[in-house]
């Protein structure tokens, strides 16, 4: 079953390079770049998360595929729920990994939002280095470097208008009403030392999902990313087992 990468806000695919490479490497996996993030061009007007989940199924199609799992990071849980609640017979199973129900969750602190305010720390080097730990938590905290590569060596940074639009779908969406209607065996991954998604909602998303399991761990928003040898394992074993709870 092929997996599908829905990425955080404003990163290209390539930084799911490490996860990646810690997944089974028989697992088929697709990945992309929304409008204005990585090489794809900017969409001339902002977007919703049901638009790019209809842009979504119409890439799957064109590559002839019919019925996929799907993950997705931060923001890119937001269109991977929106993708499972909007096409059910495509979607067979869901991991939501530092992810919330969008415009109603519990919020960051303030200073931390502040910095996710604009794409800079992706095209700024040494002021990505700078706020990586604020905001990403975990691994980061101590070894900054991965982030540093990831983000400034081998991503590309995607335009201003494109983060914008990005930014603007986020703030007028929200899952909480239809969490019940999500069918899919679902693994939801949760750092307790995220800053930028508190892991409460971890915790509330797993009390509405109906078919959920809640993995904690003790890293931080990236660190599917920066630790993937810890927790690409966990998520393979959820996509193989026939249950679909981790180990």
């Amino acid at each position: 079953m092929p997996l599908v990468l829905c990425n955080g806000i404003g990163a290209g695919l390539e930084v799911l390079d490490p996860l990646v490479d810690r997944l089974d490497p028989d697992i088929p996996v697709v990945r992309f770049d929304v409008p204005g993030t990585g090489k794809s061009p900017n969409s001339p007007l902002p977007y919703g998360f049901p638009y790019l989940a209809w842009l979504l199924g119409r890439v799957l199609t064109a590559l002839e595929i019919d019925r996929v799992d799907v993950l997705g990071l931060s923001w890119g849980g937001a269109l991977a729920q929106q993708f499972a609640f909007q096409h059910p017979r495509r979607c067979r199973r869901l991991v939501l990994v530092s992810t919330a129900t969008g415009a109603v969750m519990v919020p960051a602190h303030p200073r931390v939002l502040s910095k996710m305010a604009t794409p800079r720390r992706f095209r700024d080097p040494e002021y990505g280095a700078d706020i990586a730990a604020d905001i990403y938590g975990g691994t980061v905290r101590t070894d900054p470097e991965p982030v540093a590569e990831i983000f400034h060596r081998k991503a590309r940074a995607g335009s201003w208008l494109g983060y914008a639009h990005q930014l603007a779908a986020g703030a007028v969406w929200t899952s909480l009403p239809a969490l019940w209607a999500i069918r899919q065996p679902t693994l939801i991954v949760a750092g307790t030392d995220d800053p930028i998604i508190p892991v409460i909602n971890a915790k509330i998303m797993h009390w509405l999902l109906p078919h959920s399991t809640l993995y904690l761990h003790p890293g931080g928003h990236i660190d599917v990313v920066t630790n993937a040898a810890l927790l690409g394992p966990v998520i393979t074993h959820f996509l193989r087992s026939e249950e679909g709870n981790p180990q």
